[in-house]
């Protein structure tokens, strides 16, 4: 993303958090190198900042022009004429298929479909992983709308949103699969690290490693960092080892990469895929230059070159 215009279309999805990691990335790497477009991502969040700032509060008329324009177009909806032939299985279809040959049943059939959907929300009981049931539990409201009613009632209009809490053991199956899902989550790197964290005492098993092994590529480096050290103890099984490599030729970070060749090169017998790597490094002229000592102190112990034949 080396083009000014294309990096500041961006701006207002990166403020919002609205952007994948690849494209947050490939514009923070552009921010890093480019100072006038810097300069305009600040005056961006001076502009997002003022918007913050304002309150917009509706007028009572217009609220009451809104109320009465509703009202016309519900009487002009009630009187367009129904189908001769249309009975009253039709009619319901109709209303919440919102088709336009129901008149006033179309918003009442908006109304139907949404009532179900509350009512079932509400009243039906709540499985948690292991089949036990669970109790409901309310959800954070918060007020859209208040409006005086003609029998001298308030009507509130809520928003809500509900939460659910499941607990299990990571020897569950299922209740390993939410968590196996939750490492993968890519809008959350914070969740991801957390979950590979719990997931570390079950790295034997392959389901987990193969998560684990994944993480090795996340985006984020701490993430890199959990899945590096839950793998530690299985770090010469093949698979295992051919990660390691790959995060030794490829991760930016240096620490990271450090650890990879403690990793690969712990014990007596070292691999010849391993003595290859650190030859590769060497001779591509590695640039960060603690991990490229580490690879010629690593090689002069094994009495090998620094070269690849």
């Amino acid at each position: 993303m080396k083009d000014c215009s294309s990096v500041r279309e961006q701006f207002a999805l990166l403020l919002y958090g609205e952007l994948s990691f690849d494209d947050e990335e490939r514009v923070e790497s552009h921010l890093d190198v480019c100072g006038e477009c810097r300069t305009a991502l600040a005056r961006e969040k001076a502009v997002h900042a003022a918007f913050d700032q304002i309150e917009i509060t509706l007028s009572p008329s217009l609220l009451r022009e809104c109320r009465e324009d509703l009202r016309i177009r519900l009487m002009e909806e009630a009187a367009m004429p129904v189908p001769a032939r249309a009975g009253w299985w039709e009619k319901f279809v109709d209303a919440i298929t919102l088709r336009p040959t129901i008149g006033m049943l179309r918003p009442a059939g908006a109304l139907t479909l949404l009532a179900i959907g509350f009512a079932a929300a509400r009243m039906l009981p709540v499985m948690n992983v292991n089949g036990q049931f669970a109790a409901l539990v309310p959800g954070a409201a918060r007020v859209r709308y208040v409006e005086p009613a003609s029998d001298g009632k308030i009507q509130i209009v809520l928003d809500e949103t509900r939460q659910r809490v499941v607990s299990g053991k990571l020897d569950d199956p299922q209740f390993r699969a939410l968590l196996l899902t939750a490492a993968k989550d890519p809008a959350d790197p914070g969740l991801r690290a957390e979950t590979i964290d719990i997931l570390n005492t079950r790295a034997q098993l392959t389901d987990v490693r193969d998560v684990l092994i994944a993480g090795l590529h996340d985006q984020n480096a701490g993430v890199r960092a959990k899945a590096l050290g839950a793998l530690k103890p299985f770090a010469q099984q093949p698979e295992v080892r051919t990660a390691f490599v790959e995060l030794l030729l490829s991760d930016s970070n240096q620490g990271l990469r450090t650890q990879a060749i403690d990793l690969l090169t712990k014990g007596a017998n070292v691999d010849r895929q391993t003595i290859g790597t650190l030859q590769e490094l060497m001779q591509r002229g590695e640039q960060q230059g603690y991990v490229r000592e580490r690879c010629r102190r690593v090689l002069e112990a094994m009495n090998a070159s620094a070269e690849t034949f």
